[in-house]
């Protein structure tokens, strides 16, 4: 198979690039133009192998490698101690993934979630939350009445196991909306 390269101003986030032996995702690209010089693309990049994100700067005609990727919409459906288990909604096939791959998210997979999953050379190396989800709310005792000027909290457990910070008027049975990528609660669903 050809060595694909583009030049590095036509870089763009969630592509796969091979630099200087490391290879993995770009979760962020800038192209920026200084005053004086040459103009460059500052980016970072989460390498497969190790899991860290590293900044990076080309030239803006420097030649970068791409590397073939395949991104599937897997529905998530149960977990066990071996590792998550996810379907094709196309072919029905089960994909299992190592936890490793979900480090953070864990407690946000719900039954038929779809998640977005990147391969590359037939290997998965991420998956990708929604934006956000909708948990029930399974614990969350009694707020405390009296400031409201400084927009109080409480702590509620999620069905998922998840502990967060949610305003006082939600009680256990609610459905909340939490935001996969920080963990925060956005609204009631």
């Amino acid at each position: 198979m050809p060595v694909v390269t583009v030049v590095a101003t036509n870089l763009r986030r969630g592509k796969a690039i091979k630099y200087k032996g490391d290879s993995g995702v770009l979760l962020e690209v800038e192209h920026r133009t200084p005053g004086k010089g040459a103009g460059f693309v500052q980016v970072i990049m989460r390498s497969f192998a190790s899991g860290k994100s590293k900044d990076l700067r080309f030239a803006a005609s420097e030649k970068v490698e791409i590397i073939n990727t395949d991104r599937q919409k897997l529905e998530f459906s149960y977990s066990d101690p071996s590792g998550f288990f996810f379907m094709d909604t196309q072919t029905y096939e089960t994909v299992e993934l190592p936890a490793a791959l979900l480090e953070g998210s864990e407690d946000m997979l719900i039954e038929n979630l779809a998640c977005e999953v990147l391969f590359v050379e037939g290997k998965a190396v991420s998956v990708e939350l929604p934006p956000t989800v909708e948990l029930e709310v399974t614990n969350s005792p009694e707020g405390i009445k009296g400031d409201t000027a400084n927009n109080p909290t409480k702590a509620a457990t999620l069905e998922t196991g998840k502990e967060i910070q949610v305003p006082l008027f939600i009680k256990e049975g609610d459905r909340v909306k939490v935001d996969t990528r920080t963990g925060q609660y956005v609204s009631r669903a």
